[in-house]
Formats: structure tokens, C-alpha cells, sequence
């Protein structure tokens, strides 16, 4: 078939887009930031759903389309990438262009398990009023309802192999929590199933059917990561309970971190519980999906990428500490004379012993804050290196005693040097 394929370049598109070439099919991918494939079955064409919110902006892409598989989704609103744009908007006009589209004889909508009559959350809510949507147009569709989703490259999967590694976890409140994680393989194989053999329809002009695509095993979200640590080869998960009063407040005050996996509608979501009767992917996959155990096809590697997950931030942010610290002793929290007398010994004159001495913790501060905030720090990394060597290199020299102090205030730059060129050099991993 020729299908349009919408969230291409998310991590649930690319593995898709892999899996229906090799079905043989040819796909039309819809991205927000096109790029060139060099496959010849595949054609890239520009659409934005925070924008294409009208049935005329879709009706042109869907000429000679036999099929469209929408899997177009965010966790979190940024910007114009809201829920409503994205999840209800933008899907209710491409589905409208496609009951009005002759050609199109099935649409595939990726929603969530959780997006039916109990939603609560904006996630949820937004991702069944487009579902609803098109339950209610004369389309043969199916409406895909994962529970969680592995794959090595997601990012929530990434997140969740960090908090399996770790010294221990939190459990946030007394609620079941149940999941089913299913992995990327078996979701894509089951929708690749889909188009190939497909189910039963609701009698009628068209028509739709839920689909819940689960693992073979609900459990807890701590026996999920319990599994994962196992998985990686790791000992026992040490799990710390959060009480509930508690648990909603670290939810509230995760709203305003950036990239916080917990807030209030993640929490409320993990506490509804995320499950299903693994049948029906059975029969669309030809075997049982893969259990959690077998998700981790290299466990040392994983478990390295995993530590370095949680790792890394405790010593970046160390490291930011180092810088905040200093800057506030040389501003005045030590004996500003004192630091006065230590210039004039390293050979600086005494009229630019003031700018020298507020200058360098200015500089020291703004190396702290840019650590903290600023999303590219490779050159960060560079000027540390410069600076703490030359710092290094003129105490030495000019004031031997720090070098010779059994405290080692001076040799203690050696592993500072190491630490900030270990982060200098994983910055882009």
C-alpha cells in the first residue's frame, strides 16, 4: 500500500517507518522538519500539526494514499505544541480529509491506553477527542492503545533504566500503579499486522475498533523497573515509599522542572494504572510480545548508559557548586584583604588587585550559572579546562606553599581537570 505516515521522525515513526518497508509497502512521511531519505519508497513531505488544523491543508497530501497511520504525540506542551493542536485539532482535520479522500481505505490512530471514559488528564482527554472523532466518521479505522513503550533509543525508556540503576527508587503514594510495557518490536509488528491481515470491523459503511497493545504481564511500575535492573544484571531494587500528601506535592513542584518525568498528570495517570488483555496482540504479532526480561539485548553496555544516566548530573552539578561557591567566598565570605595580600604575592599590582579579585568571581559565577542553564556547554567545559590549568600552573609557581600543604589544595585540580574533560567529551553523548 501507499501510505502516509505522520510523526515519522518520532521514535515510534522511525521504527515503524523501518518495519512497513519491509512489509513492501511505500510511505508518504509527513515531518515538521523535513529530510531527505535516500530510500526511493519513500517520499518526505513538510506538514506541521500545530498549524495544518484544517481539512484543506490536508486534502492534496492524501492523493493516491491507501492508508494513514497517525502517530503524532507529545507528554509535555511547549509552545504551540500543545494537546489540542496536536492531539485533537490537527488528527479530527486529517481524519475529516480522509473520509472526504475515495482512495484511503484505512486509518490507524496511535492514542493511549487510559483515553476512553475515565480520562482525566489533558494527555488523555486530548487523545480521545480525536479518537471519538474518528470513531464517529465513515472510515474503517483502527485506534491503537499502547500501554508503555520500550525501545533502546526512547527517551522514556532512557529515563527508566537510569531509575532502575540507581541506589533506590521512589514509589510516589499507595496506588497499584499497574503497567504493561510492551517493546517498540512488538508495537510496530502488531500495527504492521494491522495492515496486513486486519480485524473485524463494526458492521455499517465504516467504523472503528480499539485495539490495546500490551506486553504478556502487568505489574507495578516498581516491579517494572525491578525487571529492568535484572534485566541489565543488576542486585535487588531498594524501594523508598513516598506517603501520598507528599507524592502530590513533588508532582505539583515537578511542573515546573524542565524535564521532570513526574508531575500531576503523570502521577494521576501511574496511579489509574495502564492495562489490558494481552490477546489480541498475540494474534496480531503470531506469538506472545516479549517480556520485560528479554528487553535488554546488551545488559553491560545498558547498565553503563544507564549509571552514566544519573551519574554524570551529580557531577555536573558538583561541579556547578565548585564554581557558585567560590565565587561567593571571593565576593566576601573569605577575608577580602587576605585575598588582597594572595594577589599581591602572585605578582598582580595593587590597583588591579580589585578588579582581578571581583572580576575572576564574577567569571566563576557565570560558569556556575551557564553549567546550570545553558543547553550547548561543550565550550564551557574548554574555558574550565583553560582557566583551572592556569590558576593551577601560577600557584605553583608564585605560591609553592599550596602546592607542598598536606590538605593538597593545589594537586586536588587534577581530578577537577579529569572530572570536567571526562564531561567535556560525553557533552554530546
Amino acid at each position: 500500500m501507499r501510505i502516509l505516515l505522520t510523526g515519522a521522525s518520532g521514535f515510534i515513526g522511525q521504527h515503524l517507518l523501518r518495519a512497513l518497508l519491509a512489509e513492501g509497502h511505500q510511505l508518504v512521511c509527513a515531518q515538521r522538519t523535513p529530510r531527505e531519505d535516500t530510500d526511493p519508497r519513500v517520499t518526505v513531505i513538510h506538514a506541521d500539526f500545530a498549524n495544518d488544523t484544517e481539512q484543506s491543508a490536508w486534502l492534496a497530501r492524501l492523493s493516491g494514499i491507501d492508508a494513514v497511520i497517525n502517530t503524532v504525540g507529545i507528554f509535555r506542551e511547549h509552545g504551540s505544541q500543545t494537546f489540542d493542536r496536536l492531539h485533537t485539532q490537527a488528527p479530527r482535520a486529517l481524519f475529516a480529509a480522509c473520509a472526504a479522500t475515495p482512495t484511503v481505505r484505512l486509518v490507524i490512530q496511535l492514542s493511549a491506553l487510559g483515553a476512553d471514559a475515565g480520562a482525566q488528564t489533558r494527555y488523555h482527554l486530548s487523545k480521545k477527542a480525536a479518537d471519538d472523532s474518528l470513531a464517529a466518521l465513515p472510515l474503517r479505522a483502527c485506534i491503537v492503545q499502547p500501554s508503555l513503550v520500550y525501545g533502546p533509543d526512547g527517551a522514556s525508556a532512557r529515563a527508566f533504566r537510569t531509575l532502575a540503576s540507581m541506589p533506590f527508587t521512589l514509589r510516589f503514594g499507595s496506588a497499584p500503579q499497574m503497567v504493561q510495557p510492551i517493546h517498540i518490536d512488538d508495537l510496530v509488528g502488531a500495527i504492521a499486522g494491522l495492515l496486513r491481515d486486519g480485524l473485524p470491523m463494526p458492521e455499517g459503511q465504516g467504523g472503528a475498533v480499539r485495539v490495546p497493545l500490551v506486553g504478556p504481564q502487568a505489574m507495578p511500575f516498581t516491579d517494572y523497573l525491578a525487571a529492568l535492573r535484572g534485566a541489565m544484571g543488576m542486585g535487588r531494587l531498594r524501594v523508598l515509599p513516598v506517603p501520598g500528601a507528599l507524592a502530590r506535592l513533588a508532582a505539583r513542584a515537578g511542573r515546573f522542572l524542565p524535564g521532570a518525568l513526574l508531575d500531576e498528570d503523570a502521577l494521576s495517570m501511574l496511579d489509574r494504572g495502564n492495562t489490558a488483555d494481552p490477546a489480541l496482540t498475540t494474534r496480531l504479532l503470531g506469538h506472545p510480545p516479549r517480556p520485560v526480561s528479554q528487553f535488554i539485548a546488551d545488559p553491560a553496555a545498558e547498565r553503563t548508559r544507564a549509571k552514566l544516566g544519573w551519574l554524570l548530573p551529580i557531577l555536573r552539578y558538583s561541579i556547578v557548586a565548585v564554581w557558585l561557591l567560590t565565587a561567593l567566598v571571593s565576593y566576601g565570605l573569605y577575608p577580602v584583604e587576605d585575598s588582597y595580600a594572595l594577589l599581591g604575592r602572585s605578582g598582580v599590582p595593587e590597583a588591579l588587585q580589585p578588579l582581578m579579585l571581583y572580576g575572576a568571581a564574577s567569571f566563576d559565577l557565570l560558569l556556575g550559572l551557564g553549567i546550570l542553564f545553558l543547553a550547548r556547554r561543550r565550550w564551557l567545559w574548554l574555558a574550565q579546562l583553560v582557566l583551572i590549568g592556569f590558576y593551577t600552573v601560577v600557584i605553583a609557581v608564585k605560591l609553592p606553599e599550596f602546592l607542598l600543604h598536606p590538605y593538597g589544595p593545589l594537586t586536588k585540580n587534577l581530578p577537577m581537570l579529569a572530572a570536567i574533560w571526562l564531561l567535556y567529551e560525553l557533552e554530546d553523548e
